[in-house]
């Protein structure tokens, strides 16, 4: 029987597929895939980002949960017009798979800036209403705590800079999976 993974791939490419009308390929079951799971679906092509959606928590079906967010990151990324037909053959799927979400504890943002581990934790930052998270992946090209905090405030629509009582900080780790590059 197939790895997870690689059933999760063919979940993700059958559901933008299927929008376009195109033929699926046959996808075996497995009992994970009738249990929560939380997934980012994470689409580019030519190595450049084209979509990415997800997850934070497991609250649904693995199997429909990264089906929905497969079609969310091919055609409801704000970023990005939504996936033409035509581009299908050139863009890659990456699945990741997160474990529960975990708190972090600090005293400061040195504090909490000294406890991230660099391409290992995804994290959410929430302050008061606004909320971003950053996968394990993002480390790649953030590769410095301060660097990757300052985006991740900016992408919650805040400063590089902020920094207030308000702010809360949670780790996840994630099992990741992608296609050959076509």
């Amino acid at each position: 029987m197939p790895e997870l993974g690689a059933i999760l791939l063919t979940l993700a490419r059958n559901a933008i597929a299927g929008h376009f009308g195109q033929e699926q390929s046959s996808a075996d079951d497995c009992p994970e895939l009738h249990q929560p799971g939380a997934t980012f679906v994470t689409l580019t092509q030519h190595g450049e980002l084209r979509g990415c959606i997800g997850s934070l928590e497991a609250w649904r079906p693995l199997a429909l949960d990264v089906q929905e967010n497969a079609l969310a990151a091919a055609f409801r990324d704000p970023r990005f017009e939504p996936l033409t037909a035509d581009e299908l053959p050139v863009t890659r799927v990456e699945v990741s798979l997160l474990t529960p979400a975990e708190p972090i504890l600090f005293t400061s943002e040195a504090d909490a800036l000294d406890q991230l581990r660099p391409n290992i934790d995804g994290v959410i930052f929430t302050a008061g209403r606004r909320r971003s998270t950053f996968l394990p992946q993002v480390w790649g090209q953030l590769p410095a705590p301060v660097v990757f905090m300052a985006h991740l405030k900016q992408k919650a629509g805040l400063p590089a800079n902020y920094w207030g009582q308000d702010v809360r900080l949670e780790r996840y780790g994630v099992k990741k999976w992608k296609e050959a590059a076509p």
